[in-house]
């Protein structure tokens, strides 16, 4: 028996006693996590740069804070999403109470990536801890120095038997994959994303996959273009580009088309200078391999904006690419970095076709005053989630569920429905004794037929 195997073995025993189910026990634990990630904060916000370059604003406010929101979020309510559902009872079973419990899963294995590597390993064993469950984390290799900081933090702060963390690579992954959990959590890549499901198959383990793809930006020609150029070149290039969520191209109405080029270009100056490549907040590209990746995406007779790089420290400009077509390579795959293509609409059809002709994307964003046009986007086309006159910060709601559709993931968590993933809903008709209808027993009479057909017609 491995190391692995001997740390759930433990926490099936550890959950076994039902050490997990008291509530005072989720909070105490959640608030220790708290405590732990503060006094870690800067050595939490050093990792982060040296993995990816981001500075300490952005990392705090993309990571750190986003995690310990969501631990004071979960302290604020959990008793709440804890407490058993009362349901309405048919007449057909006079007299009895439906309830659902809400019950943990129990061994749980969460699985993070490499873009945002504190807040989503934090987020997801937040809600897991606060469900009831144990947890063994995984972290991405790519991000060795935030590995690093979640395996100490989760070490001093959790005994093995509750909360572990388990560092390595793929050899790792595939050892965790063969094992049996009760649920599995993942964020990452489509292609793993497929891995993950077929080891999960095998035990029958039920799932949440937090996928990506080409997330889709529309901008007709209603929108308020100065204000929407301000937040998508926010949105795309935060994290160079490295985020899940991040718009992957825009479909701009043609008709404002090179008008609202020219104000990504002056954006892009303005909040990342004329020399972005020496911006010290600006980040950088995870490694070698996803840096030559994206620098064959650049077409640099389609560049309008951007376009250089740095192969010394792994940084590429923020690139807008115009006059792209879907017969690009840059539109052949999720982007994942800081070059954003545009492409043209006349009529808002030709938008709903365009999304729905390609994989369902994670977030889909709309730049309009036209609520025709808004609604019927919103209607019409599948998606996991996204804005309207906003990118990206749908996911910073608690409130709302985050998640795929499709391609894209399945699934979702944050606030209750974090709380909810991690839970099986346990549904319990509560019979009284006092009443015993005879219509359900044979020998049938008619008079029961006629009663049965009564109540349920």
């Amino acid at each position: 028996m491995n190391r692995t195997e001997e740390i759930l073995n433990k926490q099936r025993e550890y959950f076994a006693t039902g050490a997990t189910l008291n509530i005072g026990a989720r909070e105490t634990a959640l608030k220790k996590l708290y405590i732990a990630i503060k006094k870690n904060e800067e050595e939490i916000l050093k990792a982060l740069k040296a993995d990816l370059g981001k500075s300490g604003m952005e990392a705090f406010m993309c990571e750190a804070g986003l995690a310990l929101n969501e631990i004071s979020h979960m302290l604020k309510h959990i008793r709440s999403y804890a407490r058993t559902q009362i349901k309405p009872t048919p007449l057909t079973n006079f007299h009895a109470d439906s309830l659902v419990y809400l019950k943990p899963y129990g061994n749980v294995l969460i699985m993070s990536p490499w873009n945002y590597p504190f807040l989503l390993t934090m987020s997801p064993l937040i809600d897991a801890i606060a469900a009831g469950n144990t947890v063994i984390v995984k972290p991405s290799a790519y991000a060795p120095n935030t590995s690093d900081i979640i395996s100490a933090i989760i070490g001093r702060t959790f005994d093995e038997e509750y909360v572990a963390c388990i560092t390595g690579g793929r050899a790792e992954n595939q050892q965790l994959l063969g094992l049996k959990f009760d649920y599995i959590f993942f964020t990452g890549s489509q292609s793993v994303g497929r891995e993950v499901l077929r080891k999960a198959a095998e035990h029958l383990t039920p799932v949440t996959l937090e996928l990506g793809g080409k997330s889709p930006c529309i901008v007709d020609g209603s929108a308020n273009l100065k204000l929407a150029a301000k937040r998508i070149v926010f949105g795309k290039f935060l994290n160079c580009g490295q985020t899940c969520v991040a718009p992957d191209y825009i479909l701009c109405e043609e008709y404002v088309k090179d008008e609202f080029v020219t104000l990504l270009k002056k954006e892009i100056i303005k909040q990342y200078s004329k020399a972005p490549l020496k911006n010290k907040d600006y980040g950088k590209i995870i490694n070698e391999k996803h840096f030559r990746r994206l620098k064959a995406l650049i077409y640099q007779d389609k560049v309008v904006c951007g376009g250089r790089t740095d192969d010394t420290s792994l940084k590429i400009e923020p690139t807008v690419m115009d006059n792209v077509s879907w017969s690009d390579t840059v539109m052949g795959e999720e982007i994942f970095g800081p070059i954003l293509p545009v492409l043209t609409f006349k009529r808002i059809e030709e938008v709903r076709k365009t999304v729905e002709d390609h994989a369902h994307p994670l977030a889909l964003y709309i730049f309009s005053k036209d609520r025709d046009n808004i609604n019927y986007l919103l209607k019409r086309c599948r998606f996991g989630g996204g804005c309207v006159n906003d990118v990206v910060v749908h996911l910073a709601t608690p409130n709302l569920p985050f998640g795929g559709f499709g391609e894209s993931g399945m699934g979702s968590y944050h606030g209750r429905y974090g709380f909810e993933t991690f839970s099986h809903k346990c549904s319990i008709l509560d019979k009284k004794l006092w009443l015993d209808l005879p219509m359900r027993y044979q020998p049938y009479k008619k008079i029961y037929e006629a009663m049965l057909k009564l109540f349920l017609k």
